[in-house]
């Protein structure tokens, strides 16, 4: 099944080297500067078979299961792998092109997120961006299905890039990409929505700050809607370092 999929990318892609790559990389790699092309029916079979297997493999974990931050009762912290999270839906942090991350195996959430879900991702992406016309705004969001992911759907939104000192302007873009996803999650009555870490990778927003704005926004919106569809919003962190900074932030006692 991988095989036949990698086969027919490289055909789609003959200049891409990825014969000393192990097959599951070749395959990620190929997909990861696929560009948004209509893909067969057999191939697209072919994916979301093999998708389906790779996310059994990983697990799947219930993000209505994991426990309650002692700061706010519709709130949770976890650290993991947000492809693996059965929620309504995830956010993403995109640019502002909105069609995933082209740099092969490059290890950022959004190459992760496109990979996940499948080449149907940015297919969808694509039409959005092609009706809207320009590149996505700062602190903007739009909405898509989540494909093979086990969420729902995913929320893409285009944080502040931190160039040199973050500005007040920088804060309110970064506050803006988490009202605009759960505003844009209410209005589609999803339950339960899981955040990563915007801007704190690639677009180098502080860690630390990122996670106060983030914290600050998110609990102000849901104080300010208490009878909002959304029951639930998970902090989601990869790396150590932002474990313990969203742990102290989200404990009563500091």
């Amino acid at each position: 099944m991988l095989r036949e999929l990698v086969q027919y990318l490289k055909t789609e892609n003959p200049s891409l080297d990825v014969e000393a790559l192990p097959l599951q990389e070749q395959y990620r790699a190929l997909v990861n500067v696929r560009p948004a092309l209509p893909i067969p029916a057999d191939i697209l079979a072919l994916q979301d078979a093999y998708l389906l297997e790779l996310r059994y493999h990983k697990g799947v974990v219930e993000g209505l299961s994991l426990p309650i931050c002692e700061k706010h009762p519709k709130i949770s912290l976890w650290q993991g792998d947000i492809t693996c999270l059965k929620v309504d839906a995830i956010v993403n942090a995109a640019n502002k092109q909105l069609l995933g991350c082209f740099a092969p195996l490059h290890n950022c959430i959004d190459n992760a997120i496109h990979t996940a879900a499948g080449m149907q991702l940015r297919e969808a992406c694509y039409a959005q961006m092609k009706a809207q016309g320009h590149y996505e705004a700062t602190g903007t969001a739009k909405i898509t299905k989540g494909y093979n992911l086990p969420a729902k759907y995913v929320l893409h939104t285009v944080g502040p890039i931190i160039s040199e000192a973050v500005t007040p302007l920088h804060c309110k873009q970064l506050a803006a990409c988490y009202e605009s996803c759960l505003t844009l999650a209410e209005q589609h009555s999803l339950e339960s929505v899981a955040f990563c870490c915007i801007s704190t990778g690639v677009f180098r927003f502080p860690n630390e700050k990122a996670a106060e704005i983030a914290l600050h926004t998110v609990t102000n919106y849901l104080d300010q809607h208490p009878s909002s569809s959304i029951k639930r919003v998970i902090f989601n962190v990869f790396k150590q370092e932002d474990f313990e900074i969203y742990k102290q932030l989200l404990t009563i006692n500091r």
